[in-house]
C-alpha cells in the first residue's frame, strides 16, 4: 500500500528531524520525501501503515499533514 500526504516540511533539516520518529513508526516500511513538489509530498510504501499514525507523528512534531487521495 502506498500513503501520499501533503506536509508543512520545508527543508532536509526538517526530513532529518522527523526521520527516527518514522523510522521508528514505519520500520520496515519505505517512507520520503519530496520537497521539490510544491505539496512537500511524504511517500509511505507499507504494509502495515496507518494514515492516522502517520500525521499524528508529524502533528506532534509540529508540522501539518494531511493524506492526499
Amino acid at each position: 500500500m502506498v500513503l501520499v500526504f501533503k506536509t508543512s516540511v520545508n527543508n532536509l533539516q526538517d526530513a532529518k528531524f522527523l526521520q527516527p520518529c518514522l523510522d521508528h513508526l514505519l520500520h520496515p516500511a519505505k517512507w520520503n520525501f519530496d520537497l521539490g513538489d510544491c505539496d512537500r509530498i511524504l511517500r509511505v510504501e507499507s504494509v502495515h501503515a496507518s494514515a492516522s499514525d502517520v500525521i499524528s507523528v508529524l502533528e506532534n512534531n509540529g508540522f501539518d499533514c494531511v493524506e492526499l487521495e
